[in-house]
């Protein structure tokens, strides 16, 4: 399985919303790990997604949905990874890696990456040189933790909304937020309603 380009260019960023520099950025809200069926279902996934779903509205245009693809040869150490996972291969899995219906594509701009972490050159780029990222999705103890740390090494302000994130437990969830808080002020830890009460005064 090939992944897609890492950003599609979308529409601008000048078209969204409220503007005040800030993207919504959904990790993986993917069927592989919102399925209990699924050998990466992710406890608590539905409140992450509906999390997700209550926040997307208020930044207009200025949402962004990952994607985790399995690349169709993988390298390195992936590959005694997938040979842990080799369902994540097979082909006839291959729509598990769509988004739940729940998180429609829309006008999103879509970042598709075989890897954990969704920050690159590629993904500032394709959000228009951010100054401020939002994120939500899952796991928190593995693609959103990696996501937050690579774009404020970057220089991006990161807000992880912890209630709209799920781990793979409870423990490793908060044990994910309690990293990312010893980042501050380039990483902080934030709520639904938080970011909904900032964006209605902004507004």
């Amino acid at each position: 399985m090939s992944a897609a380009p890492e950003g599609s260019p979308g529409r601008s960023a000048a078209a969204s919303g409220v503007d005040n520099g800030s993207w919504l950025v959904l990790i993986d809200l993917q069927r592989i790990f919102g399925e209990p069926g699924s050998d990466w279902f992710t406890p608590r996934f539905a409140e992450a997604a509906a999390g997700a779903a209550r926040l997307r509205p208020a930044f207009g245009r200025r949402v962004a949905l990952t994607r985790f693809l399995a690349p169709e040869k993988p390298g390195g150490a992936w590959i005694p990874y997938y040979q842990d996972w080799p369902f994540a291969l097979d082909p006839a899995n291959r729509a598990l890696y769509d988004l739940v219906p729940e998180i429609p594509p829309l006008d999103a701009r879509l970042i598709d990456r075989p890897t954990f972490g969704k920050w690159s050159a590629a993904t500032r780029a394709a959000l228009d040189d951010p100054r401020e990222i939002v994120l939500a999705g899952v796991s928190t103890d593995c693609c959103v933790i990696s996501t937050a740390l690579a774009a404020a090494d970057d220089g991006v302000r990161v807000r992880v909304v912890a209630d709209a994130c799920a781990g793979l437990s409870d423990a490793d969830h908060r044990r994910a937020l309690d990293v990312m808080a010893l980042y501050a002020p380039l990483i902080s830890i934030t709520s639904v309603d938080e970011i909904l009460a900032e964006r209605a005064a902004a507004g």
